[in-house]
C-alpha cells in the first residue's frame, strides 16, 4: 500500500500534497517545536481533523517532510553526477556548486530544515533519516577522492561535508549574510557561487593531484 508521502508525490494537486507543501515551509521557518498542526491547517484552509485524516500527527508529517527533502537532495546529487561523470575535478565542483546553490536558493526551506535536522535538537528524538549519510560515500567516490567504498576515509568524507556545509550555511543564512554584505538576492547568489569556487576548487584540485 502506498504511503501518504508516495500518494502526495503522485498527485501534487491533492490535499495531502498541499498539506505537505505548507508543512515544509512552516517547519523550515519555525522548526518542529515552533509549528502546530493548527498553524499548518490554517495555512491550507482546512480543519485539524482533515489534517490528521491525511497525515496523522505532527511527528508523522515532519518525518514525511524530512524524507521528502532528503530524497530530493539525493536526486539533485544524482543529476550532478550525470552531467559531471568522467570530467575534471574543477568542472565537477563548478557544476556541483552551481546546481546545488540554484536548487537550495529556489527552495529556501530545504537548507533551513536540513541545518535544523542535522545540527539542533529541535526535532522529535525518534526521527532519524540516514539516507544522506548513506549516500555520502558515493559522492566521495564521484569526486575522485577514493576509488571505492572500502577506500573512503573519514578525511575524504570530511572534505565532501565541507562543501555541503558551506553551501547550506550560505543558503540558510541568506538574510543575515545579505545584511552584512549589503547586496540584493541575485547578487548574493553570484557572490556565494564565486566565493565557494574560489576557496574549494584549489583545495580539491591539490588533493586530487596528491592522490
Amino acid at each position: 500500500m502506498p504511503t501518504p508521502l508516495e500518494k502526495a508525490r503522485k498527485n501534487p494537486d491533492s490535499m495531502k500534497a498541499k498539506i505537505l507543501s505548507s508543512a515544509r515551509h512552516l517547519f523550515g521557518e519555525y522548526g518542529y517545536h515552533g509549528v502546530t498542526t493548527r498553524m499548518i491547517a490554517k495555512a491550507v484552509s482546512i480543519d485539524i481533523s482533515t489534517l490528521h485524516y491525511h497525515w496523522g500527527d505532527k511527528e508523522n508529517l515532519y518525518e514525511a517532510v524530512i524524507t521528502d527533502i532528503h530524497d530530493e537532495i539525493i536526486g539533485v546529487l544524482r543529476d550532478i553526477e550525470k552531467i559531471a561523470h568522467g570530467k575534471s575535478i574543477g568542472f565537477r565542483l563548478e557544476v556541483a556548486i552551481d546546481i546545488m546553490c540554484d536548487y537550495l536558493f529556489n527552495k529556501p526551506e530545504v537548507p533551513k530544515l536540513t541545518v535544523v535536522s542535522f545540527f539542533t535538537k529541535t526535532r522529535p528524538d525518534g526521527i532519524q533519516d540516514n539516507r544522506l549519510a548513506a549516500h555520502t560515500p558515493n559522492v566521495v567516490i564521484a569526486m575522485g577522492l577514493a576509488p571505492d567504498k572500502d577506500g573512503v576515509s573519514p578525511r575524504d568524507t570530511a572534505m565532501v561535508l565541507a562543501i555541503s556545509n558551506a553551501i547550506y550555511s550560505f543558503t540558510s543564512g541568506e538574510t543575515t549574510f545579505r545584511n552584512i554584505l549589503k547586496v540584493e538576492h541575485e547578487e548574493y547568489i553570484t557572490i556565494v557561487k564565486d566565493t565557494l569556487k574560489l576557496i574549494l576548487l584549489p583545495a580539491f584540485t591539490k588533493k586530487i593531484s596528491q592522490n
